[in-house]
């Protein structure tokens, strides 16, 4: 899907489509997990008990039971299939291509693994698990993780946007049904909001004091109305994975960290982070 072929597909698949190649996979790759979700969706239904909802799929059934009366109800099982297929396919590349990305920058300065390893020991220790509470209170650690959703830049130039009503903006007209594309990558690496913004430097997240700092440039998840929706989860997942991994091991590369690239497979709808080998050694 992050293909230079597949990014021209998506931008003109009424012609691109009747050309050979492997963006005309992607159709049947995705049209492969609505399948699964739907199989899913069947067996949750068999079951469901309208008072007792298990999950997503069961809350989304009850409300179109409750609505199968109006014909204009946006909860029809297309959307649940299409919904559901969102929140797995999004929430789980997103999050692992994260923890990818995040575990070879921290190979790669050890420096940086060193003040996590030292923040989480004074703060959590080594008697129990990290909890989302830990985290107001570690902003090194919260500094390095927002450092790495900047660097890897993971949705270059976000998810398409649609323009409701003919728009001004800047003297131009836009009109209605354009598609949008706001570049995240060019907020994510300004130089007018990042002190190092081509470099990975958990400082651009950090005061003179050491506390954490909040900048209005960093939006991997986007903004406005249509901001990510697995946004809270993204950040609690990311923390209690980082925090609880490195709480126990330590990140080894198999070779020297200044020989270690950082340049990802694919840069197109998505950044794809190189393979790499690493030993993860217990602390």
């Amino acid at each position: 899907m992050s293909t230079a072929w597949s990014q021209f597909y998506d931008m003109y698949a009424s012609i691109l489509k009747y050309f050979p190649g492997p963006h005309t996979k992607i159709y049947d790759i995705l049209e492969d997990m609505r399948a699964y979700i739907a199989k899913r969706v069947k067996k949750n239904k068999e079951t469901l008990d309208l008072n007792a909802p298990r999950d997503f799929i069961d809350c989304f059934l009850i409300q179109m039971e409750k609505e199968k009366g109006n014909p204009s109800s946006e909860f029809n099982t297309k959307n649940l299939e299409l919904t559901t297929l969102n929140l797995f396919f999004a929430g789980t590349e997103t999050v692992s291509s994260t923890l990818r990305y995040g575990f070879l920058f921290l190979m790669k300065h050890p420096e940086v693994q060193a003040k996590m390893h030292q923040e989480i020991d004074q703060v959590i220790g080594q008697n129990r698990a990290p909890n989302i509470e830990d985290r107001s209170q570690m902003p090194y650690v919260d500094a390095v993780i927002h450092e790495v959703q900047r660097v890897s830049d993971l949705i270059p130039m976000n998810v398409a946007h649609s323009v409701m009503r003919d728009t001004e903006f800047r003297g131009y007209i836009i009109p209605k049904g354009t598609e949008i594309y706001p570049l995240l990558h060019t907020v994510l690496f300004d130089p007018m909001k990042f002190k190092s913004p081509f470099a990975f430097n958990p400082e651009n997240f950090l005061d003179e004091n050491g506390r954490f700092k909040k900048n209005d440039a960093f939006m991997p998840f986007s903004s406005g109305k249509r901001v990510c929706l697995g946004e809270t989860l993204a950040r609690m997942e990311l923390f209690l994975f980082f925090t609880t991994t490195l709480q126990r091991f330590r990140l080894k590369p198999l070779v020297d960290p200044k020989d270690i690239d950082t340049t990802p497979q694919e840069s197109g709808f998505a950044t794809i982070p190189p393979f790499y080998k690493l030993c993860i050694v217990p602390r």
